[in-house]
This record gives structure tokens, C-alpha cells and sequence, in this order.
């Protein structure tokens, strides 16, 4: 099961942080690189919770998002998906420091196909070095809005 953690810095409040991860709105595909529009769609969304597919025609996924505002966590469970199975998803920690928020982020991954586990072989190597990048380059969007 490949894993990864990396922690990223953001100038953001944590309740910024939250609601830009959070966000389930038409622009999400605009503000995450790894979501196209024919891949997003909202199946049900509450105060703490959202039910939404997302992602590229290379993978997608339908997760279940549940966040909490006190504790600071967002945590995404893979309910269904072209490469990744039940056990799968990420977990968004936010810390408030000095100047902003460090947010730590672990990725968890069960491959459910042979692309699945060619990437995820990937993961422990190069996973925390991209995805930190990826993460980094949506929060600076957001800080510049």
C-alpha cells in the first residue's frame, strides 16, 4: 500500500485553507491542476460532507469528503475509482503557525488495476516532491486572489 506525507506552507488562515479545499464549486477544475470539467461532478454535497467525483481521464476517482472546521482535518475516501481501492484517500492537517498555515498531507493508495499499481509504485519516490509542488502552486493562486 503506497504512502506518502509532505507538509506545505501557505500565508492562508486555516479557514482559508479548509474552504479552498473544501470548495465544490464550477471553478474547482480551474484552481486544481489534477481536475478536468469532464471529470468533476458534485453528487451531493452537505455542511461537513460532499460525495463528489474528480479528476483526469488518465484517473479519476469518487470520493467522500468530511471535514472539521475545529479540528482543522479534511480528510477523502476513495469510494470508487479507475485506479484506486477501498483503503485509499487523503488526509489535509491544518496547522496554524506564524504567518499562515503548514498543511501536512497524507496520501494512501490500494491499487485496483495494473495502472494503478504502476503508479503507485511511483508514489513513495517521487509522490511527496509533486504533489507538495502541485499543492504548493494552488495555494499561491489562492493567496494572490
Amino acid at each position: 500500500m503506497p504512502k506518502t506525507q509532505f507538509t506545505v506552507h501557505t500565508s492562508l488562515s486555516p479557514s482559508d485553507v479548509l474552504a479552498l479545499l473544501v470548495d465544490f464549486g464550477p471553478e474547482r477544475p480551474a484552481n486544481w491542476p489534477n481536475i478536468d470539467d469532464a471529470h468533476f461532478t458534485v453528487h451531493e454535497l452537505g455542511p461537513t460532507t460532499a460525495d463528489v467525483t474528480e479528476g483526469t481521464a488518465m484517473g479519476w476517482e469518487r470520493s467522500h469528503y468530511a471535514w472539521d472546521d475545529a479540528a482543522g482535518t479534511v480528510t477523502v475516501d476513495t469510494v470508487e475509482s479507475n485506479l484506486w481501492g477501498p483503503g485509499s484517500g487523503w488526509r489535509y492537517e491544518l496547522e496554524p503557525v506564524a504567518g499562515g498555515t503548514d498543511v501536512h498531507v497524507t496520501l494512501t493508495r490500494v491499487a485496483n488495476s495494473l495502472k494503478g499499481r504502476l503508479i503507485g509504485a511511483l508514489i513513495p519516490i517521487v509522490g511527496a516532491n509533486a504533489l507538495g509542488k502541485q499543492l504548493k502552486s494552488v495555494l499561491r493562486k489562492a493567496e494572490s486572489r
